[in-house]
Parts: C-alpha cells; structure tokens; sequence
C-alpha cells in the first residue's frame, strides 16, 4: 500500500468516526439550536482546536505512554464522562430560550469556543481513535512523522468543519422556527441535555468493561 492509499484509509475512518453522533456532534446541536448559528460555528471551532491538539499528540506517540500506563487512559476516560454529564445535566436543568442576537453573543460565542475544545479533548471516542488508528497509518517508510502528523491533523480538523459547521449552520437556521415557542426550544435544550448523558453513560459502561 503506498502513502496516497494509506491516506485514503484513514480519511475513510477519520470520517466514519467524526459522523457518526458522539459527544461533539450532540455539543455543536445544542448550541446552533439554542445560541444560533455563529455560537454553532464557535462551537465547532473550539472542537476543531481540540482536534488539532489531539493529533499532535497522535503523532507525538502518546498512544505509547497510555499503552504503557493504561490507568492514565482509565482516568481520562472518566474525567471526559463526567465532564460531558455534568454539561448534560445542565442542559436539562436550564430553561433555555432562543432570543435575538444581543450584547451577550461575543461572550456566549466565547463559552462555546471554550467549552468545545474541553469537549473534544477529552472525549473518549477521540481517544480510542487516536490510540487505536493512529499508530497503523504513521509508518517510517512515508517519511518523518511530523510531516504525516501534520497532514492527518489538517485532515482531522477540515473534517470536522465540512461535518459539525454543516450542522451548525443547518440547526442554527432553524431556530428560528423555535423563536416564537419557548416551550419547544426549552425541549431541544433537555433532549439535548438527556441525549449528552446517555451518551456519557453508555461510554463510561465501556470504558468500565474494557478496564
């Protein structure tokens, strides 16, 4: 296989992991719903820096160190869960309302960005991914591995800006429908919020089964 197949592959995982509804893509939802669509893509922004950062340490080889201290992983993986129920217990705690952009969107577009890269950086799919696939792309005959570091974190993050800015800008649009009916929007805001939990739970019992 040579180095263009070898890519092909991993774009054919990297998308396969990034599509499928995760802790990320439920995040970037919540907030196009309920913050519109630039607090959408400032979420997706911050997942993105997340991404970035996880690929270089993809490519640093901390797969190797987590492999030699597989508590270290165990730990992480619990702290993501509970971050990320935390988050979804917020959601179904709140009353949540879609209001006109105000004073308070820099601010909020701000939280998003924030709270989007803690979301990716400790999500456990992004883990197991790195962990388990990484280490089977990046091969010495290709080249150094910062070069191919750098070339599967570019593609890792432009994939999750076709994937999550495509559904912020499509769930950030259609609040607008939610705008004159609080009572819908403060249920988006707990399905959401439910959803981030369950998620998180089913997570947590897998990361559980495979300690």
């Amino acid at each position: 296989m040579d180095y263009h197949q070898n890519l092909w592959l991993f774009f054919t995982l990297l998308f396969g992991i990034i599509i499928v509804p995760g802790m990320d893509m439920l995040f970037v939802l919540a907030n196009s719903l309920t913050g519109g669509v630039k607090r959408g893509l400032a979420a997706t922004s911050g997942i993105m820096a997340g991404g970035a950062v996880h690929s270089a340490y993809g490519a640093a080889g901390v797969g190797v160190l987590v492999t030699m201290l597989p508590q270290l992983f165990n730990l992480l993986l619990f702290a993501g869960v509970a971050y990320m129920i935390w988050i979804g217990v917020s959601l179904v705690r709140s009353s949540i309302t879609v209001e006109a952009v105000g004073p308070g969107t820099a601010h909020s577009s701000w939280r998003a960005f924030r709270q989007g890269a803690v979301t990716c950086l400790i999500n456990p799919k992004a883990y197991i991914f790195m962990f388990a696939v990484y280490p089977q792309f990046l091969r010495p005959e290709y080249g150094p591995f910062w070069r191919q570091g750098l070339i599967m974190g570019a593609m890792t993050v432009v994939t999750q800006l076709a994937v999550y800015g495509t559904l912020a800008m499509t769930a950030g649009r259609s609040r607008d429908l939610l705008i004159a009916n609080p009572d819908a929007t403060a249920f988006v805001g707990r399905f959401a919020g439910m959803l981030l939990i369950a998620v998180s739970a089913f997570s947590l019992w897998e990361g559980w089964k495979g300690a």
